[in-house]
């Protein structure tokens, strides 16, 4: 995280659980724009309750795409992960799909209608839904684009 912050990014973007690490790196200091793409929000909780038993437990992966083998112990670390309990302290981007199959949409919402009506949400916030959209968005790259672009321009005080 002092990397990133030392850095000055214009903008830290997240996929999956690459977003809750960009919730937690502004969490930590770096005042850039966040665009969260498909949030894994509330990972850890849902995934703990329908592991199948034993460990290690085998996962599909949407960059790798095969199935790989990650320990039950992960997803209780993060289950304890509470990154989008509050608003970000930066502008913040959500492109969500309302089709993603790994994601429930109605979570990733009701996170969101939570931190707008706390009114702790930066100015410039906003929430990009996809019709249609899945997980991996990849026939969506322009939407994701152009959600990067507008958030360059969203640099806090």
């Amino acid at each position: 995280m002092r990397a990133a912050a030392a850095a000055h990014p214009a903008v830290v973007i997240g996929s999956s659980l690459g977003a809750l690490v960009a919730l937690e790196a502004a969490r930590r200091g770096v005042r850039a724009p966040g665009v969260l793409i498909a949030p894994a929000l509330g990972f850890g909780t849902r995934w703990t309750e329908k592991l199948a038993p034993g460990d290690p437990v085998r996962f599909f992966h949407h960059g790798a795409n095969p199935e790989l083998s990650i320990h039950r112990r992960f997803f209780e670390q993060m289950a304890q992960v509470e990154v989008d309990r509050d608003p970000p302290p930066v502008p913040v981007t959500v492109v969500m799909g309302d089709k993603d199959e790994s994601v429930p949409y109605e979570g990733v919402r009701d996170t969101w209608r939570r931190w707008d009506a706390s009114g702790r949400l930066k100015p410039g916030s906003r929430f990009v839904s996809i019709p249609g959209g899945d997980h991996g968005l990849v026939d969506h790259v322009a939407t994701i684009a152009e959600a990067i672009r507008k958030a360059r321009t969203m640099m806090p005080g």
